[in-house]
């Protein structure tokens, strides 16, 4: 009865479109260094009207990563909002799990669940995949943005999604939004 429940819920996941994380390793000096867009989330009290939001890394050794969280408060041209982390890969050689502590109480843990082999977008998410992220290296055309949401949606991912405005010039600065 047990293995016939297994197969059953196997069976549904297939259906519904979830798969399971992709594995492929990452590349630390590319991935965890420079600046990425927030382009999509999971609505959250933390970020609600938070716009134009970024994610700089910079990566200190093969296991560690210096994080800075930043957005617009209110719209592009806004008071800007940040919070800085330190992060350890700990998945060392495949490097697609981060934990960042913010504060001495305050600690979130991402997975990269899917990326763009070019390094232009990634998906993270917590690893019950109930907040997600989507994030860019350049502000992205409504296609990219349909394209990630279908992408998060077949990840597995039921819940709420918001695009918040994300148009941010290279230095970090954000910039009228251009639709």
């Amino acid at each position: 009865m047990r293995k016939h429940m297994l197969i059953g819920l196997s069976a549904l996941a297939i259906a519904s479109g979830a798969r399971a994380q992709d594995d492929r390793s990452i590349d630390p000096a590319e991935h965890y260094s420079g600046v990425w867009l927030e382009v999509g989330r999971t609505p959250m009290r933390l970020t609600d009207g938070c716009v134009a939001g970024t994610t700089r890394y910079v990566l200190k050794d093969p296991t560690h990563v210096e994080v800075v969280d930043d957005c617009r408060q209110g719209g592009v041209g806004g008071k800007r909002r940040a919070i800085s982390g330190r992060g350890r890969i700990e998945d060392p050689g495949v490097n697609r799990r981060l934990k960042v502590a913010y504060a001495p109480f305050v600690t979130w843990r991402y997975v990269v669940m899917d990326r763009d082999p070019e390094g232009e977008w990634f998906i993270a998410a917590n690893p019950k995949l109930s907040k997600v992220f989507l994030y860019t290296r350049a502000s992205p055309s409504r296609e990219t943005l349909g394209a990630l949401e279908a992408r998060v949606r077949r990840l597995g991912y039921a819940g709420a999604l918001e695009f918040p405005a994300n148009a941010v010039a290279p230095s970090g600065e954000p910039v009228a939004q251009k639709r």
